[in-house]
């Protein structure tokens, strides 16, 4: 016999346990997932707790899971694996940081009733999340090392401290803890989820294409050239390089072909660029003094209220180039920009750039832009030579169907 089962310390303890979980049932039913989430919180911190103070043994996790489906069979979180991550997604938060006390203060005004277990769904308290990611990332907030008595009422102090951990789904929580080895980093990506409303897949590509290290990092003048809060935000929204990855083109591409394949990969573009890109137009026209002149692609996003242009250029950044991207500025404020629109911003992406150069060249321009480099998946010229076209495959499918 498991010598679990008639320790009468583990049996009070597992009869405690069952209750908290049917009081939850009772409240949210678990298809809630801040419940169920902060439900596996207070799990993990009990079993860490046991485990270091009780001395159970090796076989605790598995009988707690034997006992734990036997009470409840249809619940799917409680297999010996599952138990196993929540422990480990405890103590991954636990054991990283601590944020001081006034990241606390803007975590009490998003009015979250921890009490009652209610989640934040509105969009202005998803913004005041992403703008916590964004402290995270630019270490506006102190961190300070972990404690074993900040520490000694665990579950209290996370939902105090810590309440966007309990607003993503489980199984964001498990790739993150899988693909992420420090809880800043995780942090950030816990925020944009929220602030994006991520699927799992979204996420994974956002983890394996280093959004972390890309978010924030183009070259721009926004700090003189726009409020200080339009500012924040438009610097956040950049970033660098932008990766492409999902396009495959030879290295001597041309910059029309890259701009026609963007745009028929509009999906994966826009999920590059970031929520609130609104897709204009390739070859945007407009006339001035009788000639017409072409944007490459316009945007319009919808949280900065303007215009975006973006210019792209496949060789290396040349100072002259914001000269053009300045005219195109100039004429979408003063011939499309509606009087509600903020001022249009440019962004130019290069296939390479010299940093300090860059930053000389957009020291005296006035309107707000921003340079970044991109990525693609390049092919040898010579595999993409013995390649038949879009055309030439057509034809050959065309000539097959009709000798069938």
């Amino acid at each position: 016999m498991n010598e679990l089962l008639i320790n009468e310390a583990y049996l009070i303890w597992l009869n405690d346990l069952k209750s908290k979980i049917k009081q939850s049932q009772i409240k949210a039913s678990l298809a809630v997932n801040c419940q169920l989430i902060l439900l596996y919180w207070e799990l993990g911190g009990q079993i860490v707790e046991k485990q270091e103070k009780a001395l159970w043994g090796s076989g605790f996790i598995n009988q707690l899971s034997k006992d734990l489906q036997t009470e409840f069979p249809e619940m799917s979180g409680f297999s010996k694996r599952n138990i196993e991550l929540i422990r480990q997604w405890f103590l991954f938060y636990r054991e990283n940081f601590v944020i001081a006390k006034q990241l606390v203060s803007q975590l009490q005004s998003f009015e979250i009733e921890l009490n009652s277990h209610q989640c934040v769904t509105n969009s202005a308290k998803n913004s005041n999340l992403k703008q916590l990611g964004s402290n995270l990332e630019n270490n506006n907030s102190e961190i300070i090392p972990k404690s074993e008595e900040q520490f000694e009422n665990s579950s209290q102090n996370i939902r105090e401290i810590s309440d966007p951990l309990f607003q993503i789904p489980w199984g964001h929580h498990i790739l993150i803890i899988q693909k992420i080895k420090n809880a800043k980093e995780a942090y950030f990506y816990i925020s944009e989820t929220i602030a994006n409303n991520w699927s799992r897949s979204v996420l994974e590509y956002q983890i394996e294409t280093k959004l972390y290290v890309r978010q924030g990092k183009a070259i721009t003048n926004f700090a003189y050239t726009l409020p200080e809060v339009e500012s924040d935000l438009a610097n956040a929204l950049l970033k660098d390089p932008y990766n492409f990855e999902f396009l495959t083109l030879s290295s001597q591409v041309k910059e029309r072909e890259l701009e026609q394949k963007l745009v028929q990969n509009i999906t994966q573009f826009l999920l590059e660029l970031g929520k609130g890109f609104a897709y204009m137009g390739r070859q945007f026209p407009f006339t001035v003094g009788g000639k017409v002149f072409r944007t490459d692609l316009l945007f319009y996003h919808t949280r900065l209220k303007c215009y975006i242009v973006l210019e792209l250029k496949v060789t290396e950044f040349e100072p002259e180039y914001l000269g053009k991207l300045n005219f195109y500025l100039t004429v979408i404020n003063e011939l499309i920009k509606e009087r509600e629109d903020k001022p249009t911003i440019g962004i130019l992406l290069c296939k390479n750039k010299n940093s300090v150069v860059v930053d000389f060249a957009l020291k005296d321009i006035n309107k707000p832009m921003g340079v970044s480099e991109f990525t693609y998946t390049e092919l040898p010229d010579e595999i993409k030579n013995a390649l038949p076209t879009a055309e030439q495959f057509t034809q050959q499918l065309n000539l097959q169907d009709g000798k069938d």
